[in-house]
């Protein structure tokens, strides 16, 4: 199958902004699956609320959008029902770490097979502009005018935290990296991981001075290293990109088929 045959070309052009790094995370994931040879029928994505949550409507695989911070919560409903299914779920701050961040817990804790694509754009694009649990420190934003004053996530500490068995994180910089890290992620037999930080010229990078689109990626680019790299260690406020953590640990739905098996030769 060729990259077109996994997009529904009717819904273009999309709906992103321009400059929009979402765009560059579908390109990407849409590589990985083709590299994969994975027929559509063997993929569901679903999807919440938000900009990054769109995804789930130019790609032409199965697909659920969901309601708010809900997405993990209906993508493990279908794991557990249809186990042999690859899910993507796609989400954004709001999705994936404020009103879901229950569910992205527990989804960790669990193991559950699934790919959790979490894209981190600092801010709410879609409602105004707002600021998120991932904004960070200082950051300006519609609802903080004059500087948020609570502290971001780590999302690749939390992840490993709660469980998660895989967690990466790169950008829409490194586009090869990404499109190679979603795959990594769709074949590794756990709940996976992968933070993208991408650009939201029209939000973000208007309120916080940080440029177009161009100079956010630019910045991708300067002030983020490789995990392990000795940059980081003379200059502790780089980004780590890169795998952080890859562990086998029995998966939730095999374990789940092991106690049906069990209550079967039970009752025989």
């Amino acid at each position: 199958m060729s990259v077109k045959d996994y997009i529904r070309e009717r819904f273009f052009p999309h709906m992103w902004c321009p400059g929009c790094g979402h765009g560059v995370v579908l390109n990407a994931m849409i590589r990985a699956v083709e590299s994969l040879g994975m027929s559509k029928n063997e993929i569901v994505m679903v999807s919440g609320i938000g900009c990054s949550a769109r995804i789930s409507g130019y790609v032409d695989f199965h697909s659920m959008h969901t309601i708010h911070g809900r997405a993990l919560a209906f993508a493990t409903g279908i794991k557990m029902s249809r186990p042999e299914l690859n899910v993507i779920v796609p989400m954004g701050d709001g999705d994936a770490l404020a009103i879901g961040g229950n569910h992205f817990l527990h989804a960790a804790r669990r193991n559950i097979e699934m790919t959790a694509i979490v894209m981190n754009n600092r801010i709410y694009g879609m409602t105004g502009g707002q600021f998120s649990p991932l904004s960070g420190y200082a950051a300006a934003a519609s609802t903080a005018p004059y500087g948020n004053i609570d502290h971001g996530f780590d999302i690749a500490k939390l992840s490993e935290a709660a469980g998660a068995t895989f967690v990466a994180r790169t950008t829409t910089y490194h586009v090869h990296e990404l499109s190679r890290l979603i795959r990594d992620a769709i074949l590794h037999e756990g709940f996976s991981v992968l933070e993208v930080l991408t650009q939201c010229p029209t939000y973000f990078g208007r309120y916080n001075r940080a440029g177009d689109a161009p100079e956010m990626m630019e910045t991708y680019k300067n002030r983020t290293v490789a995990v392990g790299s000795e940059k980081k260690n003379q200059d502790p406020e780089l980004i780590e990109r890169g795998v952080f953590v890859k562990k086998e640990l029995p998966e939730y739905c095999r374990e789940y088929e092991k106690v049906i098996e069990k209550n079967q030769q039970k009752q025989t």
